[in-house]
């Protein structure tokens, strides 16, 4: 594990829960303004490393590996509950460690998405700015079908089976989600936290927790969360979105549009699912300027 390119040379660790550490990145000046920065499935933090690199000369950049997933532990099943609601608890646990109690901007990506949000609702006045990136806080839209790669994992027990066998998920990602084909050196840095079958639990577990109906754990708090997406439309809001994103499409972000119509939005139509590796020399600015034209206060 180490040899990440562009990947910060510290991290820190955090007993999140009874015997479960949890990997995160702390960059940046302790007095600057708080970016926390939300990785999806099948990512992790290396997935914010530029954006990390292109801040935290002047903000304090928050970075965590949910558990299972990147430098985290990652536990089987009789030791950690793998629900949007324990992720929303843990990110709630780093920040209070941290002491974390003012104003943030929260970056989100994928389940960043659904777990920032999450967060935020118990957090609403601490949220002062978003940067929102091929992700979902609300239902699948009814227009959009479920890509056939991830109900593969979600409702079938032999692609269970494939994705823990074959990193199919992660090394899959790492192709199909880019636009602009990966380095090899990346590429290797992004599916490397995944290296045997018990490393890929949360792989497949986020899949599973994915909500479709009242009858799943995660739908109560989807619910809840898309409901006061709204009310998040009177502060500011980035958004830079990769078209070619078979999950996260333009069904996602128009949700995001009708929610957030105040909200500054870059569309990439040759860019991906992982927009900030296709597009992270045009983003990274961007979020920079954007953070600097509206200052906390």
């Amino acid at each position: 594990m180490n040899k990440l390119p562009g990947y910060p040379s510290k991290t820190h660790r955090f007993e999140v829960r009874p015997g479960l550490s949890m990997n995160y990145i702390d960059e940046g000046p302790r007095d600057g303004e708080v970016v926390v920065m939300l990785h999806g499935n099948p990512s992790w933090s290396y997935l914010w490393r530029h954006l990390v690199n292109g801040l935290s000369d002047k903000y304090r950049c928050i970075v965590p590996d949910h558990i299972g997933m990147g430098l985290s532990d990652k536990p089987d099943d009789s030791r950690y509950e793998y629900t949007l609601q324990s992720r929303v608890d843990d990110l709630d646990a780093l920040l209070k460690h941290l002491g974390i109690t003012g104003q943030v901007t929260l970056a989100v990506h994928d389940w960043g998405g659904m777990i920032g949000f999450g967060w935020a609702l118990s957090h609403h006045e601490q949220v002062k700015r978003l940067v929102i990136t091929n992700t979902a806080s609300f239902p699948l839209p009814p227009e959009k079908p479920m890509p056939w790669q991830i109900a593969m994992g979600r409702h079938w027990k032999p692609g269970e089976w494939f994705i823990r066998t074959f990193n199919a998920f992660s090394s899959g990602a790492s192709w199909l989600g880019v636009s602009r084909r990966m380095p090899a050196d990346v590429r290797r840095a992004y599916v490397s936290p995944y290296n045997n079958w018990a490393n890929r639990i949360s792989t497949i577990r986020f899949m599973q927790d994915i909500p479709l109906s009242p009858a799943d754990k995660a739908w109560s708090l989807l619910e809840r969360a898309a409901a006061a997406l709204p009310s998040f439309a009177d502060r500011p809001v980035y958004i830079a979105w990769g078209l070619r994103d078979i999950c996260f499409d333009h069904h996602f972000l128009t949700g995001f549009r009708k929610a957030l119509p105040q909200a500054e939005v870059t569309e990439f139509e040759d860019a991906n699912h992982y927009v900030l590796e296709d597009k992270h020399e045009v983003i990274v600015p961007a979020v920079r300027a954007f953070l600097e034209r509206n200052p906390l206060g």
